[in-house]
């Protein structure tokens, strides 16, 4: 029956009765017979339950192969066609990924080798796991700094000393094994577990939290959550993140000993703290630091511009922490000058350990973010190169590499990680064809690991401070874009300049929510607002355009056509109502105010005039003729109605239906059709009218009036 009401009430002219010859139109009827929906939510449970609990083996090979996608393309992979590009591409980012993985784990508040444990483990995990063939996942610097920031507040929770350095020297290997157990505090009880041993319990178990997090938006079928971090959003974040990550870097820099400033406010404490210590700099490290930046950031520059010239980028930073570790140990800065250096690096791997059971409360909120951002970053780089290189990746199946990513490398001493965008260009443009390249990235680091680790004893902290923010660079960038990123969208930049300060001003996580709140707002903003032009018609066609926007546009007399481009819903159903008045000049309810004054004194100078008293009856108040009879509602770019949308189509309807004006509703879509049935919009005796194009409604109107005129002056 809703069908049956939708569809009687599209009308053509050619139903009316033709009376002498009356020129009219002809629309044909057009019935269109919906699809029956399945109502019964038992059997949509029942069938969604048995083909989830079936088992065949058809389909637990297809269950395997979706969950380990190395077993569909590794057998298939061309040796001769792929060998080279990947051995290159391998090794190449192997190289750069063994100093920026030392870097790193400074930012992250762990020691050396940590870090390159966790890349050595993503590495490898990814390969089994990811459908992607360029992204390399490894160490990421914003998510490094939101790792550093909590393990500080729970090592400083924990009753540890405030020393700024989560970098500690071991004298024995013993040491350090002895560091590998629980430290004594609220949660744990061991006697041999020191500061650096702590801060790897919390990094650990925060990302192992957060791969929890990871795995189960894959297992819900939640991903749709990336799509409130736009691309001005994240590249806002980012930026923002990475003035945090500079303010962080700057003490090495200058060999200062004070304390990493968490939480609100830290990026103007830490600046603070380091203009009160100044004085106290260690001038080898200011010196060391600026001749790294003389070396890097000129390298850094001709390796991109290049690039199209060179086979693979020069490996500069490992240059310069082969030249400043040489330096380092033969001038003996530490004991000379004071310099502060890495200290030992052990080889081979620790035994794995579970995270801290006891820990998870503290860090299960923090761990939120950073799951949410790991995965965006790496769903959204596998896609775009995805897309470049012409092959797909699943969405859902990158969720739980990136998530397996960080589960099991928990165990292993290892911190969060996602896709980075610098080494996976490193790793397109060297040549890589598969993720065999990740696995010879493993092989890489796994060399260092055994063999040449302890060798990185004299390394100074202030070359991988300068190491971690040349490698800002790119974010820094973003500057420059922000004049075209204006011309292109005014809202996004905005968007772009709130988050990324937010991020610098406030904190990371803070800086996150706001951005994403207020990327929310403008969508919100832009629907309560949005353009609602009046339409012409395209000659010789049956297009309509809008007036404001293009010339040489027709009107048809009597007919005003009105589009609102945007959900009419209960934020903007006043704005709606406003403009369609403000656009066609009539605003009925004072019209209709403006016809009762004028009834009522006509009605009073009629009594006069009764009397005996000869007056002429004032026209003054009498309502102008309107100059249009028809409105035709473009519902084109309506994508829903709500109730209250609904309930302004009808306040429209009825208050012009009162001043003799009809309204039409043209090219609605199927939802909101529906929700104008089920809204009752449609009531048997109205002449509610809904056509499937302007055009149809435009003519239909044309017909009707001059049927209407034709009528009356026969009458």
């Amino acid at each position: 029956m809703a069908a049956t009401v939708e569809f009687n009430n599209v009308h053509s002219v050619s139903e009316m009765p033709e009376e002498d010859g009356a020129k009219q139109s002809f629309h044909p009827r057009m019935f269109l017979e919906p699809q029956e929906k399945k109502r019964s939510m038992k059997a949509l449970v029942v069938k969604q339950a048995k083909k989830t609990c079936s088992c065949t083996p058809a389909k637990v090979k297809d269950c395997v192969f979706n969950l380990l996608p190395v077993l569909q393309w590794l057998p298939k992979y061309k040796l001769k066609e792929y060998l080279l590009g990947d051995l290159m591409s391998g090794l190449i980012v192997g190289v750069l990924l063994v100093p920026q993985s030392i870097a790193y784990s400074l930012l992250a508040g762990q020691e050396p080798i940590y870090g390159l444990y966790t890349s050595f483990f993503a590495s490898i995990i990814y390969f089994i796991f990811g459908t992607s063939r360029h992204i390399s996942v490894g160490i990421f610097g914003v998510l490094c700094l939101m790792v550093g920031q909590v393990v500080d507040r729970e090592v400083q929770r924990a009753g540890y000393d405030l020393e700024p350095a989560a970098l500690r020297v071991h004298a024995e290997a013993v040491t350090y094994i002895n560091t590998t157990s629980s430290p004594v505090n609220q949660t744990s009880h061991h006697p041999f577990c020191d500061k650096s041993c702590y801060a790897i319990t919390v990094g650990a178990t925060m990302t192992f939290i957060a791969g929890v997090y990871q795995v189960a938006m894959g297992f819900f079928q939640v991903g749709f959550v990336s799509v409130y971090l736009s691309d001005s959003l994240l590249s806002g974040f980012v930026t923002g993140a990475s003035f945090t990550i500079l303010t962080s870097q700057a003490k090495y820099l200058l060999g200062l000993d004070i304390p990493r400033s968490n939480g609100i406010g830290s990026f103007v404490t830490t600046w603070i703290n380091i203009f009160r210590n100044i004085h106290r700099t260690n001038f080898c490290d200011l010196i060391t630091s600026l001749l790294c930046f003389l070396v890097l950031i000129p390298s850094k520059e001709l390796n991109e511009h290049f690039k199209s010239r060179l086979k693979a980028p020069i490996p500069v930073e490992l240059a310069v922490i082969v030249v400043a570790t040489l330096t380092s140990h033969f001038g003996k800065l530490r004991e000379n000058y004071g310099s502060s250096v890495a200290g030992h690096i052990p080889t081979g791997f620790l035994p794995p350990r579970p995270p801290d059971w006891n820990l998870i409360p503290s860090v299960a909120l923090d761990a939120l973010p950073i799951a949410i951002i790991g995965f965006a970053i790496t769903v959204s780089l596998s896609e775009m190169f995805a897309k470049k290189h012409g092959y797909t990746v699943k969405a859902n199946q990158e969720m739980y590499a990136i998530g397996f990513c960080n589960i099991i490398p928990s165990f292993f001493h290892c911190f969060t990680t996602s896709a980075a965008l610098a080494k996976t260009l490193v790793k397109e443009s060297t040549g890589c064809r598969t993720q065999v390249s990740g696995l010879l990235t493993a092989l890489v680091i796994l060399l260092v690991l055994l063999v040449i680790a302890p060798l990185f004893y004299s390394l100074q902290k202030c070359v991988l401070a300068v190491i971690t923010i040349v490698n800002l660079r790119g974010a820094l960038r973003k500057f420059k874009d922000l004049p075209k990123m204006w011309h292109l969208s005014k809202v996004d930049t905005v968007i772009w300049l709130v988050t990324m300060a937010s991020s610098a001003l406030i904190s990371t996580e803070i800086g996150l929510l706001v951005g994403v709140c207020f990327s929310m707002l403008c969508v919100i903003f832009r629907t309560q607002r949005p353009e609602a032009p009046l339409l012409g018609w395209v000659a010789e066609s049956e297009t309509y355009e809008s007036l404001s926007a293009y010339k040489n546009l027709q009107t048809k007399p009597g007919v005003m056509v009105f589009r609102f481009e945007a959900p009419l819903y209960y934020i903007n159903k006043e704005c709606f109502k406003s403009t369609l008045y403000k656009q066609t000049g009539v605003n009925p309810v004072w019209v209709k105010a403006a016809k009762k004054k004028a009834a009522k004194r006509m009605v009073r100078e009629k009594e006069v005039d009764s009397r005996g008293k000869l007056t002429s009856i004032s026209m003054e108040l009498v309502p102008e003729p309107l100059g249009f009879h028809t409105i035709v509602i473009d519902c084109c770019a309506m994508q829903f109605l709500d109730t209250a949308g609904i309930r302004a189509l009808k306040e429209v309807c009825k208050d012009y239906g009162e001043i003799e004006v009809q309204v039409l509703l043209a090219q609605c879509n199927p939802s909101v059709r529906s929700s104008l049935i089920r809204g009752e919009f449609f009531k048997e005796g109205e002449d509610h009218l809904l056509f499937h194009s302007v055009h149809q409604a435009v003519d239909f109107a044309l017909g009707a009036w001059e049927h209407n005129r034709s009528c009356a002056s026969k009458n």
